[in-house]
């Protein structure tokens, strides 16, 4: 235990009870120090309500995975950086596209770690995939990212902020599509529809350009009943690449293909580890961006009323 890092968690939502104080608790790198949230604890680990009075009781503590929601999140990054923290940033980075460059340029004045993270990156067939493609011309991408948002975020109305609603799981297959394919994915235009009764869509579809005129042709869908569904797939000149189940599988012409299985959060905290070890940060914001040019450039159309129980 004395050789793993302390590290604490900001926000122990949904997301840092299901993937990061398990993560943590099986990494080889890391041990759990702390939390700090104003309202939710973790059995047996001290909590605090604010990153100060944590750093003052734990001063062994030297990264923090920032686990709130993206609101408020340039503040508490700039203050982590200030007390000398490295800082994992759970997706999405920030509330605006302006915030995120501005805490980008905040970790780079301060001599931290930061870590931008894109969990879906991090899935079993996505750099198998990205091998597969380096051989190969892309001809056309489809994406289809819907699931339920009843099922994933239940009752939690952070997720209606402006700004979020279905790119909080759109962004995870941006984030895969930017890895997948060299050079800057531009967007051309966008439909993204309002729920009458909330501030952010609950479907989406974007028609991007990859390089060389790649067509992108992605569809977003919070409101998916039954199966849930995270597929792409890329038409090459030399057959079809299919990855499902939120990229963890993959598949050529319809035939599966062997994938590592080690989970997306455990792969993202031996990158943080990497990182801290070399003092490199990592800040991609690629796939943020994508999200908003879609607000900027998105045609609005009005939908029924969302309700939780409907």
């Amino acid at each position: 235990m004395t050789d793993r890092r302390a590290i604490a968690i900001a926000g122990v939502g949904k997301i840092a009870r299901d993937q990061h104080i398990p993560t943590i608790a099986a990494d080889p790198n890391f041990r759990l120090a702390g939390t700090v949230s104003r309202h939710s604890t973790f059995d047996g680990v001290p909590a605090f309500t604010s990153l100060a009075d944590l750093r003052t009781a734990l001063p062994d503590v030297a990264a923090i995975a920032i686990c709130t929601p993206p609101r408020g999140r340039l503040t508490l990054v700039r203050e982590a950086l200030a007390l000398g923290l490295d800082v994992m940033l759970e997706k999405p980075p920030a509330a605006t596209m302006s915030e995120a460059e501005a805490l980008v340029a905040a970790a780079a004045a301060s001599g931290s770690v930061l870590h931008v993270t894109w969990h879906s990156r991090e899935a079993a067939a996505v750099e198998p995939a990205r091998a597969w493609l380096a051989e190969r011309t892309v001809r056309r991408v489809a994406v289809n990212w819907k699931e339920d948002v009843r099922v994933w975020h239940p009752g939690q109305e952070w997720i209606w902020e402006p700004g979020i609603g279905v790119f909080d799981p759109g962004i995870n297959a941006l984030s895969v599509v930017t890895r997948l394919l060299d050079g800057d994915l531009l967007l051309d235009r966008a439909t993204l529809r309002f729920p009458a009764n909330k501030a952010a869509p609950i479907a989406a579809d974007l028609s991007l350009t990859g390089a060389e005129g790649v067509p992108i042709a992605v569809a977003f869908d919070f409101d998916q009943r039954g199966p849930q569904s995270w597929d792409i797939i890329v038409e090459t000149d030399r057959g079809t690449l299919m990855l499902s189940h939120g990229a963890s599988k993959m598949a050529v012409d319809g035939m599966a293909i062997d994938v590592p299985d080690t989970p997306e959060y455990a792969r993202l905290y031996q990158r943080f580890a990497e990182l801290i070890a070399t003092r490199q940060s990592d800040t991609d914001l690629a796939p943020f961006r994508l999200v908003a040019d879609a607000f900027l450039l998105g045609e609005r159309e009005t939908v029924g009323l969302f309700d939780w129980n409907g």
